[in-house]
């Protein structure tokens, strides 16, 4: 099976940098005018800033699997970048999780599994 999750963003420019400091690198593709990051094997995150799409900016909201250095890595990068985060929580589980909003509001939530490589 494979996934595009699309983020319907507001300001495509902006978006693009944003994007690029959140996941550590540019786009990986660039189809049209949308702009593709591949997060698994079959897996990408699309922007997509198109006026077809101006009703459902910032409504978008996926949660990414990460080890503890993953999770680690990106919140230093954002920090690096003055991104802002909420608040970590650890659950009951152990699980690490963090939500961060891009420009738009769109929610892009970490999770690291406790015990697994760091």
């Amino acid at each position: 099976m494979d996934l595009h999750s699309v983020m319907c963003v507001s300001d495509l420019a902006r978006s693009l940098e944003w994007y690029a400091v959140f996941f550590g690198r540019a786009a990986d593709e660039v189809i049209g005018e949308e702009h593709l990051w591949q997060v698994g094997e079959n897996a990408y995150i699309v922007l997509d800033a198109r006026d077809v799409r101006s009703t459902r900016v910032g409504g978008s909201m996926v949660t990414f699997g990460v080890t503890l250095g993953e999770f680690d890595g990106a919140l230093e990068r954002l920090a690096a970048h003055g991104i802002r985060h909420e608040s970590v929580e650890t659950y009951s589980n152990g699980v690490r999780h963090v939500e961060v909003l891009d420009p738009d509001g769109n929610s892009l939530s970490l999770a690291a599994l406790p015990g697994g490589p760091s």
